[in-house]
């Protein structure tokens, strides 16, 4: 007989002589344990480190000039204008964009022409038709564009406004009229936390795009003794603003009325004004204080001086400039960052564009005297001071009759 035998495999036993795999993966990393430790401290460092810039990094450092809408005024960033419903805010509003539109003086203060998108979203299209007819006649502007229906800031509000921006990249000023009708719906919406992120998300973006963001706003039913106080909603709303503007009357029935107007970079100011009901226009009245100009600077003067119509344009060392300013009497590093922190006025008051850069060779700067446009003056508001080119100057006269209310 043949005997068959079961044959099993060899069980392994779990003995001090068997390396098990886990046990060597565990090895490797304890053994790299505090490579490991210091790799995730130095990535833990980095995301929460803050992004610091010395005083001397500030001072080298040529930042884009905030370029002015209405001088004195209304400047790139966010603002709020505010006032109770028919106080004529709307009126207002027309009349700003047209004037920027076109480039022509509100009141006594000059005006940098731009396109201009008013977000009418409380009214329609003939409804802004007859307004503007009466405010403008006929006389249209060409670079003045209008929606009456838009996104909200959750919905999709800023991607429409980019494309708009990427169609006419020389926008300067966006009106929304109004606020509440591009919050988001829903929500803890009269928070604090809520108005400061909705104008921080709206101050971002005209930050990016160095436009100006107008934003109409209600007033609440209950007085205050400062006027700021009456914004509807919280103080996040003005807060989180570049600054903000105030429309009051005493009564309702009044013509005249009282612009209060703060801001983080410009002085504060009261106007008086009166609406003019057969042109439907806001005249100005007076202004409470006047509005404080900053004395001539001599560099900025010495530095002007360089350029011309026919010399626009001046390139060069620090070095090689200072020569050309030989009453100036300092050093060529002294010399860079006085421009420096002076580019935002050298642009803004004389209109030239300064730049400065390190090269292979050195640092390097430049100058250039932007082109003035044509300035359009109509002397509606009184005002015919029409700016450098008084040869190039068109007068435009219309007359409404029709008396509206505001």
């Amino acid at each position: 007989m043949i005997e068959t035998k079961k044959t099993t495999a060899p069980e392994a036993s779990v003995g001090a002589d068997v390396v098990q795999p886990s046990q060597k993966f565990n090895t490797n990393i304890i053994a790299n344990e505090p490579a490991q430790i210091n790799l995730q401290t130095t990535e833990n460092e980095k995301k929460f480190a803050l992004n610091t810039v010395s005083m001397s990094e500030l001072y080298d450092t040529v930042y884009p000039p905030r370029k002015p809408i209405v001088d004195g005024l209304l400047y790139g960033g966010t603002y709020l204008f505010v006032g109770a419903p028919k106080v004529g805010k709307s009126f207002f509003m027309g009349q700003l964009a047209y004037h920027v539109a076109m480039g022509l003086p509100l009141w006594e203060y000059k005006v940098h022409q731009g396109t201009v998108l008013y977000l009418a979203l409380e009214d329609d299209y003939a409804r802004l038709q007859h307004r503007l007819s009466r405010m403008f006649g006929v006389e249209e502007a060409a670079s003045l564009y209008f929606a009456t229906q838009a996104k909200t800031l959750s919905e999709g509000l800023d991607q429409q406004l980019e494309h708009f921006i990427r169609e006419h990249p020389d926008v300067r000023l966006i009106i929304i009229d109004t606020l509440q009708k591009v919050r988001e719906v829903g929500g803890d919406r009269y928070s604090y936390a809520s108005d400061y992120e909705i104008v921080t998300k709206l101050k971002a973006f005209s930050d990016k795009y160095g436009i100006c963001l107008l934003v109409v706003h209600h007033t609440r039913k209950m007085e205050a003794e400062d006027s700021f106080d009456m914004i509807s909603g919280t103080n996040g709303l003005l807060g989180a603003a570049d600054g903000a503007f105030i429309l009051q009357k005493k009564k309702r029935t009044d013509n005249t009325a009282i612009l209060d107007v703060v801001g983080r970079d410009q002085p504060d100011q009261e106007l008086t004004l009166e609406f003019n009901r057969e042109r439907c226009l806001w005249m100005f009245q007076k202004a409470e204080t006047e509005l404080w100009k900053q004395p001539p600077d001599p560099l900025l003067e010495a530095v002007s001086r360089l350029l011309s119509q026919d010399a626009p344009e001046w390139n060069g060392s620090p070095t090689e400039l200072l020569a050309k300013l030989p009453d100036v009497g300092v050093q060529a590093n002294v010399l860079t960052r006085k421009l420096n922190v002076s580019a935002d006025r050298l642009y803004n008051d004389y209109g030239i564009r300064y730049e400065s850069k390190r090269t292979h060779e050195g640092r390097s700067v430049s100058l250039k005297l932007e082109t003035q446009g044509v300035t359009i003056c109509d002397g509606r508001d009184g005002i015919f001071e029409c700016g450098p080119d008084i040869e190039n100057t068109v007068t435009i006269d219309t007359t409404v009759t029709e008396e509206v209310k505001p």
